[in-house]
């Protein structure tokens, strides 16, 4: 039997060992994805306890709790700090196959030193410990990120942010990490949301553009993105419910956009016609300023009623959207890509079983304009798990070119969720490497540290431009 979480855990061949210990281990991160707020690194935070650090915010946990029929007090609520952590030491201790489970003791391991286990037998232990490294100037949000091998980080910003605290990073000597904004539009596309004439408001506000029809928005958000682009922002990303392809007139959009500046309701059909078109509008944009396109969807949002009027969104009780959106995103693409206009995309799917569809229509549209120009995206949210990323990894090299893969992204609030491109690194070697050893592929570690390396960031790099 393998001891517990070893140097060789999730490596369950010689092969995979050498991949990651010789090749993996060595790199460092491109965390292009994220939604780590840049004002805590800009003022290099402090946490006063684990709790702070690691239940702050943190969703994957809160639904953990929840399901282990912890009370909300002890999850979103007002209870003492050591309470919520007595309460999730209570609840990791049994969530065996959870990755949360390795998640939570790969960050114990890497940023505490502590190779024990954590229960509510150790909870105390576990807290002391944890409360006296963190009162440490060494475990200061940047001291984390720099100890993590992190090279550069992208965060998630609206396109009203003013990012001054992006500024603030840049003009600091002292901090080496290249932190840029994404550009996150969501809220300029949802016009079916009640706010939506608010949101105009404050975009028009920070674009110095009034935004009274279709072209003025359009003049509002290309102004935002000369911005942007102005802060080093290279990549776009979409919070999608799934990618729709409903094309209309520019005379259609604008009487759609007219109508919701009245404040009429939009049937289904011109909601649909209107974020296509606002869609293909950005992609072309994206083209034209050299930035990847990120597209996001499949999550069915905010089921629960009752404890979205408590709580609000983003706190564990979105799931995955079984529809299906294979012609659409065919359409969507190939209409930008008609006048080559197709910036470099990457494709994220909330549903794991379309791992191959995407990689299926990914290969309709290479060229050579870029290497791997449309990326099958990483196992995300509800897929980041051993089994979501060996299939999604599989299902990539099995119908497109998985050397050519961008690799693992953070997609987390958390200051210590580096330890996930630990996770991923280890099951891609494991993966590579029971594929050598079945005698699948040749024992060339040249070829093979290639492939590892440019997976775990150097493709990464490339890609992106940075």
């Amino acid at each position: 039997m393998k001891p517990f979480m070893d140097e060789n855990f999730l490596l369950s061949n010689k092969t995979a060992e050498k991949l990651f210990h010789d090749y993996a281990d060595k790199m460092p991160i491109l965390d292009y994805h994220c939604h780590i707020d840049p004002k805590d690194i800009a003022l290099d935070r402090r946490y006063d306890n684990i709790t702070q650090l690691w239940l702050g915010g943190d969703h994957y946990k809160w639904r953990l709790m929840r399901a282990n029929g912890v009370d909300e007090y002890y999850i979103t609520g007002n209870a003492p700090d050591w309470e919520k952590f007595e309460k999730w030491a209570e609840t990791i201790s049994k969530a065996i196959g959870n990755p949360l489970y390795h998640w939570s003791h790969l960050e114990l391991q890497r940023y505490f030193d502590y190779h024990g286990v954590l229960n509510k037998n150790t909870a105390k232990e576990v807290w002391e410990l944890c409360n006296k490294k963190l009162a440490s100037a060494s475990m200061s949000v940047r001291n984390i990120i720099k100890k993590s091998k992190v090279t550069h980080i992208c965060t998630t910003d609206d396109p009203v942010d003013c990012l001054e605290w992006h500024d603030a990073i840049a003009n600091d000597p002292e901090f080496e990490v290249k932190v840029y904004p994404a550009w996150r539009p969501d809220q300029a596309m949802n016009i079916e949301k009640d706010n939506y004439l608010d949101y105009l408001m404050k975009l028009s506000s920070v674009s110095h553009v009034k935004i009274d029809s279709y072209a003025t928005l359009k003049q509002a958000l290309k102004n935002r993105m000369e911005f942007f682009h102005s802060k080093n922002c290279r990549i776009s990303d979409h919070g999608l419910d799934y990618i729709m392809y409903v094309p209309a007139t520019e005379e259609t959009i604008d009487r759609i956009f007219e109508k919701r500046l009245k404040g009429q309701a939009l049937s289904q059909q011109e909601i649909g016609q209107f974020k296509t078109a606002f869609m293909i509008f950005l992609g072309k944009e994206y083209h034209k300023l050299g930035w990847v396109m990120q597209l996001h969807y499949g999550c069915r949002r905010n089921n629960n009623t009752l404890a979205f009027q408590k709580l609000g969104p983003d706190t564990g009780f979105d799931c995955i959207n079984a529809y299906s959106s294979a012609s659409e995103m065919a359409d969507f693409l190939d209409a930008l890509n008609k006048n080559n206009e197709l910036p470099r995309t990457i494709l994220y799917s909330l549903n794991p079983t379309e791992n191959a569809m995407i990689d299926s229509i990914a290969a309709c549209f290479q060229d050579a304009t870029a290497i791997g120009k449309i990326q099958h995206g990483s196992a995300w949210w509800f897929n980041d798990h051993k089994t979501g990323m060996e299939e999604q990894l599989t299902s990539l090299a099995n119908l497109g070119y998985l050397a050519n893969f961008v690799g693992m992204l953070t997609d987390s609030r958390s200051f210590l969720s580096y330890s996930r491109h630990e996770y991923f690194r280890r099951i891609l070697c494991n993966l590579l490497g029971s594929w050598v050893e079945k005698g699948e592929y040749p024992q060339d570690y040249t070829t093979l540290g290639e492939i590892v390396q440019g997976i775990c960031y150097n493709n990464a790099l490339r890609y992106f431009n940075f």
